[in-house]
């Protein structure tokens, strides 16, 4: 998952938007200053159990197909916003994806606010994958004049932006897409582990703090910027047994690293939703996430 402007974590999935001026939200500003090397001891315990999404997401879809379907002269022109760590790249690496498309190169620029991310996802993109340019900004900022892109993508990357900014952002991604070009957006539903983890924090520790992006709002967002859209509902779960990686896991899903296991499952000074959430999430000493992910594709006019 990165969160950064409106760019994470594609690959990340809370932590893939996220903004730096100040008009921007606190949820935003969070998971950027979590998109650094100081912030790696939690999202490695945070892919420990999230690299599962991004497997989930290349069983989905027939990506070998769509990449083919979308080549010219034996290249395709990808838009990976918020590319974050690169982990779906690298999962669609890892199921042999270079075997089925037979020396077809895939050019990638590589959007996020976060130099950092841009560094992780460059480094583990190999053939058919080639890194392009690489853009230092948010979606929002995205110049028209670089498009037309045959394929782009954000995968659990819409979390943290700022909602008066989520329009603008998707209109622009939209409009990047070359006539008959495949956009894809695959985010967390309402009812998914990320978003209800997230309210419940909210709700009992930071009443404050700015509600997550939906795939509810990213699907309305795409109609109104007049993408024609398609939406599969993706469900399945994730859990561990090792109360470090629950821990750092669900610190990444809050960006909060100063709360502790133990702080979450107690009272909050708001409230006991958080606490009452993760309950239902423990089963002994084992940790189960429910997670109900959209992906929805469109192609552009």
């Amino acid at each position: 998952m990165t969160c950064h402007r409106l760019s994470p974590s594609s690959g990340s999935v809370p932590g893939t938007l996220s903004c730096m001026d100040t008009t921007h939200s606190d949820t935003a500003d969070r998971s950027l200053r979590h998109w650094s090397e100081a912030g790696r001891r939690t999202m490695d315990a945070f892919y420990e159990l999230a690299t599962q999404d991004y497997r989930e997401l290349v069983a989905a879809h027939d990506w070998a197909g769509a990449l083919r379907d979308q080549q010219h002269d034996g290249r395709v022109r990808l838009l990976d916003v918020a590319c974050g760590s690169g982990k779906f790249p690298s999962a669609l690496l890892a199921a042999g994806l270079a075997d089925d498309l037979d020396g077809l190169s895939v050019e990638v620029d590589l959007l996020d606010p976060s130099a950092f991310s841009i560094a992780e996802a460059r480094a583990v993109l190999t053939a058919p994958f080639v890194p392009a340019d690489e853009l230092e900004i948010g979606l929002e900022e995205l110049d028209a004049g670089r498009a037309p892109y045959d394929l782009a993508w954000a995968t659990h990357a819409l979390y943290a932006v700022p909602p008066a900014r989520l329009a603008d952002g998707l209109a622009r991604m939209h409009a990047a897409l070359r006539p008959g070009g495949l956009g894809v957006v695959a985010h967390a539903t309402s009812a998914s582990h990320y978003l209800a983890v997230y309210e419940a924090y909210r709700a009992s520790h930071a009443p404050e703090a700015t509600p997550y992006i939906t795939a509810e709002q990213v699907a309305d967002g795409l109609r109104a910027a007049g993408a024609e859209v398609t939406v599969r509902d993706v469900r399945y779960r994730t859990g561990t047994d090792d109360p470090a990686v629950a821990e750092g896991f669900l610190q990444r899903c809050l960006f909060d690293d100063a709360i502790s296991l133990e702080d979450m499952a107690a009272p909050g000074p708001n409230g006991q939703e958080l606490a009452a959430y993760l309950a239902g999430c423990r089963d002994g000493e084992v940790w189960t996430f429910t997670h109900h992910v959209h992906l929805i594709t469109w192609r552009a006019d």
